[in-house]
Protein backbone atom coordinates (compact mmCIF):
# COMPACT_ATOMS: atom_id res chain seq x y z
CA UNK A 1 0.00 0.00 0.00
CA UNK A 2 1.27 3.44 -0.92
CA UNK A 3 1.64 5.75 2.06
CA UNK A 4 0.01 9.12 1.47
CA UNK A 5 1.74 12.33 2.44
CA UNK A 6 -1.00 13.58 4.75
CA UNK A 7 -2.11 10.10 5.90
CA UNK A 8 -5.68 10.78 4.74
CA UNK A 9 -8.16 8.53 2.99
CA UNK A 10 -8.51 9.39 -0.69
CA UNK A 11 -10.04 12.79 -1.38
CA UNK A 12 -12.62 11.10 -3.58
CA UNK A 13 -13.70 8.89 -0.68
CA UNK A 14 -13.86 11.92 1.62
CA UNK A 15 -15.98 13.78 -0.94
CA UNK A 16 -18.32 10.78 -1.14
CA UNK A 17 -18.59 10.61 2.64
CA UNK A 18 -19.29 14.36 2.88
CA UNK A 19 -22.08 14.18 0.30
CA UNK A 20 -23.60 11.13 2.01
CA UNK A 21 -23.43 12.83 5.40
CA UNK A 22 -24.79 16.14 4.12
CA UNK A 23 -27.77 14.45 2.46
CA UNK A 24 -28.10 11.68 5.06
CA UNK A 25 -28.78 9.52 2.02
CA UNK A 26 -26.66 7.25 -0.15
CA UNK A 27 -29.20 7.63 -2.95
CA UNK A 28 -29.02 11.44 -3.01
CA UNK A 29 -25.22 11.40 -2.70
CA UNK A 30 -25.04 8.94 -5.60
CA UNK A 31 -27.26 11.18 -7.70
CA UNK A 32 -25.22 14.29 -6.90
CA UNK A 33 -21.89 12.60 -7.64
CA UNK A 34 -23.17 10.57 -10.60
CA UNK A 35 -22.23 7.26 -8.96
CA UNK A 36 -24.18 4.20 -7.97
CA UNK A 37 -25.40 3.69 -4.41
CA UNK A 38 -23.21 0.58 -4.31
CA UNK A 39 -20.10 2.64 -5.10
CA UNK A 40 -21.08 5.10 -2.36
CA UNK A 41 -21.42 2.24 0.15
CA UNK A 42 -18.12 0.70 -0.96
CA UNK A 43 -16.25 3.98 -0.46
CA UNK A 44 -17.82 4.55 2.96
CA UNK A 45 -16.84 1.03 4.05
CA UNK A 46 -13.30 1.67 2.77
CA UNK A 47 -12.97 4.86 4.85
CA UNK A 48 -14.41 3.14 7.90
CA UNK A 49 -11.99 0.24 7.42
CA UNK A 50 -9.02 2.56 7.02
CA UNK A 51 -9.96 4.62 10.09
CA UNK A 52 -11.19 1.68 12.15
CA UNK A 53 -14.29 3.68 13.12
CA UNK A 54 -17.94 3.46 12.11
CA UNK A 55 -19.06 6.72 10.52
CA UNK A 56 -22.53 5.83 9.29
CA UNK A 57 -25.24 3.56 10.66
CA UNK A 58 -27.82 2.03 8.41
CA UNK A 59 -27.54 0.31 5.09
CA UNK A 60 -30.67 1.53 3.35
CA UNK A 61 -31.08 4.66 1.31
CA UNK A 62 -31.29 6.82 4.45
CA UNK A 63 -28.40 6.87 6.91
CA UNK A 64 -27.60 8.13 10.39
CA UNK A 65 -24.20 9.52 11.33
CA UNK A 66 -22.34 8.19 14.34
CA UNK A 67 -20.71 10.77 16.61
CA UNK A 68 -17.43 10.17 14.75
CA UNK A 69 -19.30 10.64 11.46
CA UNK A 70 -20.76 13.93 12.69
CA UNK A 71 -17.29 15.13 13.69
CA UNK A 72 -15.81 14.20 10.32
CA UNK A 73 -18.76 15.75 8.47
CA UNK A 74 -18.29 19.09 10.27
CA UNK A 75 -14.55 19.04 9.57
CA UNK A 76 -14.97 18.25 5.89
CA UNK A 77 -17.78 20.76 5.36
CA UNK A 78 -15.65 23.48 6.92
CA UNK A 79 -12.50 22.47 5.03
CA UNK A 80 -14.25 22.13 1.66
CA UNK A 81 -16.01 25.46 2.19
CA UNK A 82 -12.73 27.21 3.03
CA UNK A 83 -10.95 25.62 0.05
CA UNK A 84 -13.79 26.74 -2.22
CA UNK A 85 -13.55 30.28 -0.86
CA UNK A 86 -9.78 30.47 -1.39
CA UNK A 87 -10.07 29.10 -4.92
CA UNK A 88 -12.82 31.61 -5.77
CA UNK A 89 -10.55 34.43 -4.59
CA UNK A 90 -7.65 33.06 -6.61
CA UNK A 91 -9.78 32.94 -9.76
CA UNK A 92 -10.71 36.62 -9.36
CA UNK A 93 -7.11 37.78 -8.95
CA UNK A 94 -4.41 38.01 -11.56
CA UNK A 95 -1.73 35.65 -10.26
CA UNK A 96 0.51 35.98 -13.33
CA UNK A 97 3.75 37.86 -12.82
Amino acid sequence: MVRRYYHLPSLTALEIFEASARHLSFKLAASELELTSEEIRRQIKAIEGELGVRLIEGSGADVVLTSAGEDLCRLLASSFSRASEVLRIMKRRDWTR
